[in-house]
């Protein structure tokens, strides 16, 4: 099986690691890719922007791919996998119309509320709102508000705060992106990403994992794209991704068949746990990046097959997923200035990083000088596994100690909260 992934950063590299494993694998082609790619797969730099159905379809043609494996939003909601599929191809990755579940919070919401799931209360202010419209929304919110832009922000599109002027400041900043803002009830309690496999009304759930979103320790400073993620969760009850399966993501899949538009790939499902159970605090239509890269590093089952059973509408066929009876953790070292404007051209150094099994990369490159750089704010994901969370987290902690990057930084406490059994239902 000839297979293209689209994407460039960390999630993609994961993928492109567990699609080599499996032996149905015969030639692998990435597009743009990244300067850690290039041993797994054949890189298409050059091949023209991800989000340009025509051209991902001609680089899709040029390779003779079996099949395409989308990884960013970007292109889902641009209508890649549209194209892709007009074209006769096999695609992993929703249609345009689909991926509406991501790129239109108002949209979720909607669907949310047809399929009766349980989710934040929530007021859409469009860019024409007047002063005298955003405060009397703000009035409706807090005392912690979340604003969120109600499009694709790369998951840096929220502000959770309790300071109303910073909220206020936030509905601004995206109103003057010409972007609509959806203003959401708090939900509290640990979050929950739980990632499931869906063709049309069947549903299949990978495991559960924690992201961190914040910058800093403590989960202190602004939201990020994620600084770290583990799986699975210790302290969630042994029935409860079932109860997410039956409570949210049966429900939704169901919904999007009733509406004319059969979901067909990744269905991301970020959640809050609360004291009634689990809430919807967000979908996305694609993996989620890092969880992806903890969570596939467990999984036993040929990815190559499995996803390929998705676009070919088997996956109610396939064999129960198989996976590693241990613990995955996955930190990111971000570049200095990581999220607001990071840093580019930083070389990165040190013997582990030909490590290929602990260390994936997200936003490198190399300079003239073939060395290796830092190219995005996420620049590298350190695995860990171990037998436990806390041997997982020794494993991960031990190798991005030994890289080198002017300037960067990582959180320590990834999944430390667990370990430590802070947290509770």
């Amino acid at each position: 099986m000839r297979i293209l992934v689209i994407g460039s950063g960390g999630r993609e590299h994961a993928l492109l690691k567990g699609l080599a494993a499996d032996p149905a694998t015969t030639e692998l082609h990435v597009v743009p890719g990244n300067a850690g790619m290039s041993g797994l797969a054949i890189v298409h730099k050059d091949a023209g922007a991800v989000d340009d159905p025509t051209a991902m379809v001609a680089l899709a043609k040029q390779v003779s791919a079996d099949l395409v494996v989308i990884g960013p939003e970007i292109p889902l909601v641009a209508g890649v996998a549209d194209a892709l599929r007009e074209a006769g191809m096999r695609v992993f990755g929703p249609n345009r119309d689909a991926a509406q579940i991501e790129g239109s919070k108002k949209f979720a919401k909607e669907v949310m509320a047809a399929a009766g799931v349980e989710t934040a209360r929530a007021e859409q202010l469009l860019p024409e709102s007047s002063d005298s419209e955003i405060d009397a929304a703000l009035e409706r919110f807090g005392p912690i508000w979340v604003v969120k832009d109600d499009g694709l922000a790369g998951g840096k599109g929220v502000v959770v705060t309790e300071d109303r002027a910073a909220a206020r400041e936030h509905v601004e900043a995206v109103h003057a992106l010409g972007n609509p803002v959806l203003l959401e009830s708090f939900l509290d309690g640990p979050e929950v990403s739980l990632f499931c496999l869906v063709d049309g009304e069947t549903v299949v759930p990978l495991l559960p994992a924690q992201d961190h979103k914040r910058a800093f320790n403590n989960d202190e400073g602004p939201n990020t794209g994620g600084m770290g993620a583990y799986t699975p969760l210790p302290w969630l009850p042994s029935e409860g991704v079932q109860q997410i399966v039956d409570e949210v993501c049966v429900p939704v899949a169901a919904e999007m068949v009733r509406r004319g538009t059969p979901y067909s790939g990744l269905l991301y499902a970020g959640l809050a746990w609360g004291a009634n159970g689990p809430s919807v605090v967000e979908f996305n239509a694609r993996f989620g990046d890092p969880e992806t890269q903890a969570v596939l590093a467990l999984l036993k089952t040929p990815l190559a097959t499995v996803l390929d059973s998705v676009a070919s509408g088997t996956l109610a066929e396939q064999p129960p997923l198989e996976w590693s009876d241990a613990y995955a953790l996955t930190v990111v070292l971000a570049a200095a200035d990581y999220p607001a404007s990071p840093r580019k051209g930083d070389v990165i150094t040190g013997q582990v990083l030909e490590d290929t099994a602990r260390v994936l990369h997200a936003g490198t490159a190399h300079n003239e000088a073939g060395e290796l750089v830092s190219a995005g704010g996420r620049v590298l994901n350190i695995l860990g596994v171990g037998e436990t969370l806390e041997a997982a987290r020794d494993d991960a902690y031990s190798t991005i100690e030994e890289i080198t990057l002017a300037g960067s930084f990582y959180r320590t406490d990834i999944a430390l909260p667990a370990v430590e059994g802070k947290i509770t239902l």
